[in-house]
């Protein structure tokens, strides 16, 4: 048996606040208006991509992303890695009253986000070896084993945001608590990129650091119905006012239930993504542009200054296989779809939660359930634990008027981990998000996979996975008293849903949940995610490291759009 011990978390780093710069060349943060600026999105302590070595970047003190199962799509038809569309259905929540009642869930209990993803250049990002990286170009493959000399990487997430729970801007502090509205969904563009040398070890200066947050960072920007971000999305500039907080007259809302489609393609300018709200006939889009603010931050390692280099992301890659990877990251993915899971927790009991904008106390750390209080409820409630962090009260919610913690959940026992999911019993649990597998040029992807990054969360002290041999990695993840968690939520398919029928959508939809009516395939439930996958990455002085972060199965595509 083995006991978790409470995370560690990196110092919130002061922000050093930035005068507005117009973006027309390589800038230098500098003194401003410290009323505007936004705190500095630590990944040490919010929702980024999941990266393969989290030591290595935020020594211990990290957690980086947490628990991540994924559809991957592949086809070698050019375009597939640049040129993506997709259909889906926004889940819908069972009704704000009693929150608290025994076995009631919301879906920002149980993924504070769900994404659509993708490789993307970024030639001051990981792993600093070259200085090129031509758009949307298989060229740009390379396998670690073969040369350290891969082009620059970032990855975007176009994350979207469940109604109902504790509003923004409290994201760049607070994972999980991501609410636009009391009923209205919305989503945003993410890219994050790496400020780290694999060969040399160096990480980007300190000053720097101060100022972005983490060696891993991200632009960031609403998806607006006009296509114009509302503040700048890179983290030098960005302010909590404009990039940060949700503006309902230009930004798209979005109601439950409504079927979107969704596209991601590259332009001369970026990057653009675009949905189209087939139910309400509404539209939004963002571009990754330097007129809209985005921009690298160029890597310096022994400088003293945090220079903004206004830039266009575009697209890595022109197909998506199991070559197209980015090589920093836990996965092996390039255009995929991404559940965030394993965040939440109850916090219950006669102890108020302190309230707070950010989930922080008056000295800057986070807020945690207060001691005498329980998490989980119910017959699983027990004693608050060192995960149970960044809390906040539901009387600070929009809705849903519920306490809840939103740190990685690293005893594997928060409401992600137990079977409060999708399940058909909408009075109790919400709907699944319902998205088709994508298309590019109106031609289909002839391959997924399932992949879930259980190993890189299950090594000690949360778990005795062995990322080297694979010894002791589980698909069930261990809880914080070594037993199997109680559940873990799958993929499935449905060929049924009116609405999508009604708006001429797709006639087979992924569903991610528990045993939901009218599947048509679980795939074998847990069993999906298949076998140990060993991926190799960039170590010290060139050399070559192998790790098994992920369980994944490949399979014909089954479910055509």
């Amino acid at each position: 048996m083995f006991r978790r011990k409470p995370l560690m978390f990196a110092g919130l780093l002061a922000a050093a606040s930035l005068a507005p710069v117009a973006l027309s060349g390589p800038v230098t943060g500098a003194a401003g208006n410290a009323s505007s600026k936004a705190h500095p999105a630590n990944c040490a302590e919010i929702m980024c991509a999941e990266v393969a070595d989290p030591a290595s970047v935020f020594g211990n003190n990290y957690y980086v992303g947490h628990d991540e199962p994924s559809t991957i799509f592949y086809s070698n038809r050019p375009g597939a890695g640049n040129n993506v569309t997709y259909n889906m259905v926004l889940p819908t929540d069972p009704s704000a009253s009693n929150p608290a009642t025994p076995g009631k869930s919301y879906t920002f209990e149980l993924n504070p986000t769900f994404w659509f993803g993708m490789a993307l250049c970024d030639t001051q990002s990981y792993p600093e070896q070259v200085s090129t990286c031509p758009a949307d170009s298989d060229s740009n493959i390379l396998d670690p084993a073969i040369s350290p000399k891969h082009v620059g990487t970032a990855f975007v997430e176009l994350q979207f945001y469940s109604p109902g729970w504790i509003p923004w801007p409290v994201w760049q502090v607070a994972n999980g608590a991501t609410t636009c509205d009391a009923t209205k969904w919305c989503a945003a563009m993410n890219i994050f990129s790496l400020l780290q040398n694999p060969v040399t070890g160096q990480l980007q200066n300190g000053t720097c650091l101060g100022q972005i947050g983490s060696p891993e960072f991200v632009n960031f920007a609403f998806v607006t119905k006009n296509g114009v971000a509302t503040g700048p999305a890179n983290p030098v500039q960005a302010t909590t006012s404009a990039t940060y907080t949700p503006d309902p007259a230009k930004d798209l809302f979005m109601s439950s239930g409504d079927l979107i489609g969704v596209n991601m393609h590259d332009t001369a300018n970026g990057l653009k993504v675009v949905l189209d709200d087939k139910t309400s006939h509404q539209s939004g889009s963002m571009t990754a542009s330097p007129a809209n603010g985005f921009a690298q931050i160029q890597f310096d390692p022994t400088g003293t200054s945090c220079n903004v280099i206004p830039y266009a992301f575009h697209p890595m890659y022109s197909t998506s296989s199991e070559q197209t990877r980015v090589v920093w990251a836990a996965h092996s993915y390039n255009v995929g779809f991404s559940n965030e899971i394993g965040h939440f927790e109850f916090c219950q009991g006669p102890n108020a939660i302190p309230a707070s904008q950010f989930g922080l106390d008056n000295t800057g750390a986070p807020i945690s359930c207060p001691a005498g209080n329980t998490e989980g409820r119910g017959a699983s409630a027990e004693p608050t634990d060192g995960d149970d962090n960044f809390c906040f009260p539901g009387s600070e919610a929009l809705a849903v008027h519920i306490n809840g913690c939103t740190d990685t959940n690293g005893g594997n026992d928060g409401a992600s981990y137990t079977q409060v999911w999708p399940d058909g019993n909408t009075a109790m649990h919400p709907t699944s998000v319902l998205f088709s597998s994508p298309t590019t040029g109106g031609r289909q992807y002839d391959r997924f996979a399932f992949e879930a990054d259980l190993p890189r969360i299950e090594i000690p002290p949360v778990g005795p996975c062995n990322r080297t041999t694979g010894a002791g990695c589980t698909l069930i993840p261990p809880t914080d008293d070594g037993n199997p968690a109680e559940f873990y939520p799958f993929f499935s398919t449905t060929l049924a849903h009116s609405g999508a029928a009604k708006h001429g959508g797709s006639d087979c939809f992924f569903q991610f949940g528990n045993h939901i009516p009218g599947s048509t395939n679980d795939f074998g439930q847990n069993a999906e995610y298949g076998t140990l996958l060993q991926s190799t990455y960039i170590g010290p002085g060139g050399s070559t490291i192998t790790r098994y972060n992920n369980f994944r199965q490949i399979l014909n595509n089954s479910c055509p759009a």
